[in-house]
Order: C-alpha cells, then sequence, then structure tokens
C-alpha cells in the first residue's frame, strides 16, 4: 500500500512549495531525510544553515587577535633569539668591514681585512689543523659508531644499559673531558707514559709533538661523540624490516654481504645526517684545544701548543677577537670559515648522497 500522506505545517521559504517540505520525505526514515537544500535549510533547531564562503572567512589579523594568548607565550623564545642570537649574527657582518678594538670608534675599510686574510699564513695553518683534526676524528668515529650499534642491535640483554653508557660521553662536560684527557696524555705524569714505561718502552710526547697533538684532540673528539652517532644509528637499525634479513639469510648471504648490501643501503639517510652533523661539528672544535694549550704561554695565550699545532680556526679567531682586540679581523675570519664548512658541508651531502650509475 502506499504510505499515508503526512499533514502538517508548510514549511516556510523558498523551498516551500508543491512536492516539497515534509511531505515530500514523509516515506523516508528520520536520519535519511535531507536537513538544507543547497540554499540552506533549517538546523536541528530551527535555525536557517548558512553556507560558509570564502569571503566569509577571518583574515590574518582575525586569526592573529584570536590566538593572541598563545603567540604572547612563545613571544619570550623569538625575543631572545632576535637578542642574542640573530642580531649578533647580523652584526658580524658590519664588523667584518670595520676596525674596531672594542672600545675605540669604529673605522670603515671595506675588503681589506679579508685581503689580510687571504695572506695571512697563520689562518691557513689553522685550516690545515682543523682540516686534519676533523679526518682523524670523522671517519673512525663514525665506522665505529656504526659497529657498535650493530652490535648492541644484535643483542637481546642489557640494551637500555648499553644504550646509557653510549650516551653518557656526549652529555658530559667537555672541559672536564679535556681536563682529563690533558692528564692522561701528559708527556711527564700521564696514564698512557706511565703504562709504556711499565712495560719498558719509551714514552711518547704527546704533547708536544704536531701529530700527536692533533691525534690526542682527534680522540678526544672521538671519544665524545661516538656514541651519540650510535644512537642514531641504532635508531635507523631498528627501523628496517627484520624480513628483509631473513629473506637475505635464506638467499644464502652471509653477515658481511648483508650488512654491505643491506644494511649500508637502507642507512644512507642516517649516514648522511651523521655526517653532515658531524662535520659541522668537527670543524667548529674549540674548547679542546683551548682547555688544553690555553694557558701554557703567558705571553701569547691561546695559540694552540707547540708550533702551534693545536690551533684550530676558531682559536684562531678568539685569539685574534680576546686576545689580540681585533674584533673586525676576527668577525672576517668566523664569516671565511663559515663560507669554508658550508662548501664542505655541500660536497659531503653529494658524496653521500651519489646515486649509483644505471647500466
Amino acid at each position: 500500500m502506499p504510505p499515508t500522506p503526512v499533514t502538517g505545517p508548510a514549511s516556510t521559504g523558498p523551498a516551500s512549495g508543491p512536492g516539497t517540505g515534509h511531505a515530500r520525505h514523509a516515506g523516508r526514515p528520520a536520519q535519511d531525510r535531507p536537513r538544507g537544500g543547497p540554499g540552506g535549510g533549517s538546523g536541528r533547531h530551527g535555525r536557517r544553515i548558512r553556507p560558509v564562503s570564502a569571503g566569509s572567512r577571518p583574515g590574518p589579523r582575525r586569526r592573529v587577535a584570536r590566538h593572541w594568548p598563545q603567540y604572547l607565550a612563545i613571544s619570550p623564545y623569538y625575543l631572545i633569539f632576535t637578542v642574542f642570537m640573530l642580531f649578533p649574527v647580523l652584526y658580524t657582518v658590519y664588523l667584518a668591514f670595520q676596525k674596531w678594538d672594542g672600545i675605540g670608534d669604529m673605522h670603515y675599510v671595506g675588503f681589506q681585512q679579508f685581503r689580510f686574510l687571504w695572506d695571512d699564513p697563520i689562518f691557513w695553518l689553522s685550516v690545515r689543523n682543523t682540516l686534519v683534526i676533523w679526518v682523524l676524528s670523522t671517519v673512525p668515529m663514525l665506522c665505529l659508531a656504526l659497529v657498535l650499534a650493530v652490535l648492541v642491535n644484535s643483542t637481546k640483554r642489557l640494551t637500555a644499559f648499553y644504550r646509557v653508557a653510549l650516551f653518557i660521553p656526549s652529555i658530559t662536560s667537555l672541559v672536564a673531558i679535556a681536563i682529563f684527557f690533558g692528564a692522561v696524555f701528559s708527556n711527564n705524569f700521564g696514564l698512557i707514559n706511565a703504562i709504556l714505561r711499565s712495560v719498558h718502552m719509551s714514552a711518547v710526547p704527546w704533547m708536544s709533538n704536531e701529530w700527536t697533538i692533533k691525534l690526542v684532540i682527534a680522540t678526544l673528539m672521538t671519544w665524545q661523540w661516538t656514541g651519540y652517532n650510535a644512537i642514531i644509528y641504532l635508531a635507523g637499525l631498528q627501523a628496517i624490516p627484520s624480513e628483509v634479513y631473513e629473506a637475505a639469510r635464506m638467499d644464502g648471504a652471509g653477515p658481511a654481504r648483508i650488512f654491505f648490501s643491506i644494511t649500508i643501503p637502507l642507512l644512507r639517510p642516517i649516514i648522511l645526517f651523521t655526517v653532515v652533523v658531524s662535520t659541522v661539528t668537527g670543524l667548529q672544535s674549540f674548547t679542546e684545544p683551548q682547555v688544553l694549550f690555553g694557558s701554557e704561554a703567558a705571553t701569547n695565550p691561546n695559540s694552540g701548543g707547540p708550533g702551534q699545532a693545536g690551533l684550530t680556526t676558531l682559536l684562531y679567531f678568539y685569539h685574534q677577537a680576546f686576545d689580540n682586540n681585533d674584533f673586525g679581523y676576527g668577525a672576517a675570519i668566523v664569516w671565511a670559515f663559515f663560507l669554508l664548512i658550508l662548501l664542505i658541508v655541500l660536497v659531503n651531502w653529494r658524496l653521500v648522497q651519489r646515486k649509483e650509475r644505471r647500466p
């Protein structure tokens, strides 16, 4: 039988008329009935629902005014960042073209600071020392970190203990670490030379030879950051599905084949990240040589030890700016070294991200 027509109050508005209103949907369940047409209809409580047009959306000013408590809550960070970080960085750009001793008037010298920098043999000596220390520390550090991460990932017990033990050196005070290494590698009373004498071997002049000074600084940096990179590699290893390794073992791949053909390619983004971060931090070595050799010479402090073998670029900047009070030249050193770091990071990025040639 056809449904009995339901009579009731006629709907008002432009949507009313023959075949419209409640009579039109009388035979349909309530949950299937439309609540408004294209031109707007009545809501649940009889109020009309108006479509939201693009012009009625709140503008940027209104949104800022609506969320001003949230912006006010995060504003201290941006104020501190602007005053203590952004402004000093921009000010050094201006200072690099001035000659200033920190007290008197500034004198504009243009590019003379950079021309003198190009002909400064000590600056290039510091750059060479920095690059050598960076290579001696970064390459063994990343290789050792990857090996430690693979070993920890293969264990099933005490994994939390190993993670904490690997991460402790990176949160230890760098000054304390440098003082400890200075005592361990001391020429006369160091622990290493004491062990060498106990086995009837000659002592090594760790803190007076050109190459052993660089080796001590590189060893210090390797000890501090190996665990940090191992934790990052461990997180990347745990993200690799175990089915991949199981399939490789079923195909007869050994541990070495799995490591070089599966682990290394799948960890390529992680390796890229650690290479870039290690490049930036390794080239900015300052505290290590400053603590080891900062006050060794009263007349020429922060010179990098005997023969200036430990003089890094940032230590040379500190020596020029705060020992010689030549802030303009110090700013020029910093910006020239920043461009060098940027160039090295880009080269490392291209080398690590180099795609395999397709046949």
